[in-house]
């Protein structure tokens, strides 16, 4: 089956990838801190759209009561994203120390337009904090009582 990352959450990685783009062309000190929040945003994104995201396209589904034996396979997904979760929030932490460099070489720069890209990339950390991460380990957790109770 194939799991369809949710079209709002692709785009906003997206539009966080062309805000972080912009500011590795800035230049000096920004465009220093920028590369060096590539180098940590980049790996952790990679592995999100492969565990933490694809399973939330069964959320739909599940809230209504369907299910399917093919929706089995994400389990192998949130399985992992179980697995990974705290080194997934250490990276998360790494990454919030290096959007803090670069939010001040912004301040110095006089640039608020990035200083307000970091705001937004704290906003969504926590959002996955708080919601994505969460909602992917329920659609596990929903899709194995289903399993489950084949088995029984």
């Amino acid at each position: 089956m194939n799991f369809e990352i949710p079209q709002p959450l692709t785009q906003d990685h997206e539009a966080l990838h062309e805000k972080l783009h912009a500011a590795t062309a800035a230049g000096g000190a920004i465009a220093e801190a920028a590369n060096a929040l590539v180098a940590e945003m980049h790996p952790h994104f990679v592995r999100e759209e492969e565990i933490a995201m694809p399973p939330l396209a069964l959320l739909g589904p599940l809230a209504r009561g369907e299910y399917t034996l093919e929706m089995d396979a994400v389990l192998e997904m949130t399985d992992a994203l179980d697995a990974e979760l705290p080194r997934m929030l250490e990276e998360h932490e790494r990454i919030r120390a290096a959007v803090d460099r670069l939010a001040e070489a912004a301040r110095k720069a006089g640039r608020p337009d990035v200083v307000e890209f970091c705001d937004e990339l704290g906003v969504h950390a926590r959002t996955e904090e708080e919601v994505l991460y969460p909602a992917a380990q329920l659609v596990g957790r929903m899709v194995r009582q289903h399993v489950g109770a084949r088995a029984a």
